[in-house]
């Protein structure tokens, strides 16, 4: 994708709830440099989360639903920092916050494609077995681009400041795509993963897109 296409996200562009925002994210580019490695990612797939009180449905499957904790309080900050967390004891998943300071809400980025870096990406991910499983999902999306829970937590994707050895930088598209597909969101359990939940946004055909599964009473609460 040319440059030209892109510009760099403002404090502004994510200041809207998760669910507005979502789309914009999907074919903009997430650039890391960590430990003087570069890897940049076409974000191809994202998920929208609202915290308590955030908007005007209730959302049971995001981690800042029973308000602000330890873990989540990135979520109810600036937007545009990066909200870093550990997903079953061994994945760093990677979300961007989004929504006025203390307004919870991250979109969560579970697939891309990546653009520049790829050596560095294929160390990060020596299992991938094609190009198009280095950042398919988002705990491969996290070790993609390097960052780590809890090293990069918070880390600023809009003014680059470094933390921890690491600089992230978000950029949009000038021009959002015309046709974003959604639908539930994937592996969320209960009635948080069903279509009542439609805030996952992908490029429809896209082969780095994630698989869809239900999550655990997720297809029956349909």
């Amino acid at each position: 994708m040319s440059a030209a296409l892109l510009r760099p996200a403002t404090r502004g562009d994510l200041s809207g709830l998760p669910l507005d925002v979502a789309p914009r994210l999907v074919g903009g580019v997430l650039t890391t440099v960590v430990a003087g490695e570069t890897v940049a990612v076409r974000l191809t797939e994202v998920e929208a989360y609202h915290g308590a009180g955030t908007g005007e449905v209730a959302d049971p499957g995001s981690h800042a639903r029973m308000g602000r904790t330890a873990r989540n309080a990135t979520m109810w900050g600036e937007p545009g920092h990066l909200y870093v967390y550990l997903s079953h004891g061994i994945h760093s998943c990677v979300n961007v916050v989004s929504g006025p300071p203390g307004v919870a809400g991250g979109i969560l980025l579970r697939a891309g494609e990546v653009l520049n870096g790829r050596d560095a990406a294929a160390r990060r991910r020596p299992a991938a077995r094609t190009d198009r499983e280095l950042a398919r999902g988002p705990g491969r999306l996290g070790a993609t681009v390097g960052l780590r829970h809890p090293l990069h937590d918070g880390i600023d994707a809009v003014s680059g400041a470094e933390r921890a050895g690491a600089v992230a930088r978000l950029e949009l598209l000038t021009t959002p795509l015309d046709v974003v597909a959604s639908g539930p969101r994937v592996g969320v359990a209960g009635v948080a993963g069903t279509g009542a939940f439609p805030w996952r946004f992908w490029i429809a055909g896209d082969p780095t897109v994630s698989a869809f599964r239900w999550g655990r009473g997720a297809s029956a609460a349909q």
